[in-house]
């Protein structure tokens, strides 16, 4: 069965994003740090990292086959025209199929009927590969249900002082981690890789 997993880029306080949903300019600069080319399925998105970060990108995409995202994010994105630079299926969770999409195609299946069937729909998907859960809203769903494995944080140097947590309105905390079972130092970043620990 497809392990699943999340992963966001995190502030030292804790924090994916500012309060007011940015603050990228100071949690994605390790994308843009190093001369390292790092392509996607967008010919315009190149990254450019320091080679730790890249080949930390490259294993982290041969190793997941299927992505599940909130809709909020398919709609900032605009679907990401069409095609997620990971070139991967994407589960969008959601209340309603967007007008003008089809409920399931080559790049994007919507789901309506909750986290759980996004799960294991993206599971069919992923083909024996790990499944990437969108952090926030939708990664705090799936780790409620029980259905996540592992956390991943890329950890920035910075502090934001306020904004949107990880894990935020997380109910049934604490939550306890084994690990780190990796850790993967870039430039002005540190990859980590957590295992959620069962209850016994």
């Amino acid at each position: 069965m497809s392990t699943v997993t999340t992963g966001a880029t995190m502030s030292l306080d804790g924090y994916i994003a500012d309060a007011s949903h940015g603050g990228f300019d100071h949690l994605f600069r390790w994308y843009n740090n190093g001369d390292v080319a790092v392509p996607t399925a967008n010919p315009e998105m190149t990254f450019r990292t320091s080679a730790a970060s890249a080949a930390h990108i490259r294993a982290l995409t041969e190793r997941t086959g299927a992505l599940v995202v909130g809709r909020t994010l398919f709609d900032i994105t605009n679907g990401w025209g069409g095609r997620h630079p990971l070139d991967m299926p994407v589960v969008v969770v959601t209340h309603r199929v967007p007008a003008g999409w089809a409920p399931e195609s080559e790049s994007f299946v919507f789901v309506t009927d909750g986290i759980e069937r996004a799960v294991e729909r993206a599971r069919a998907l992923a083909g024996g590969k790990e499944v990437g859960v969108n952090a926030g809203t939708i990664a705090r769903q799936v780790l409620e249900a029980g259905l996540l494995d592992e956390v991943h944080v890329d950890l920035v140097p910075v502090l934001l002082g306020d904004g949107i947590p990880f894990f935020s309105g997380l109910g049934i905390a604490p939550v306890e981690f084994d690990g780190p079972f990796r850790v993967v130092e870039g430039v002005d970043v540190t990859h980590l890789a957590y295992r959620v620990r069962r209850p016994a």
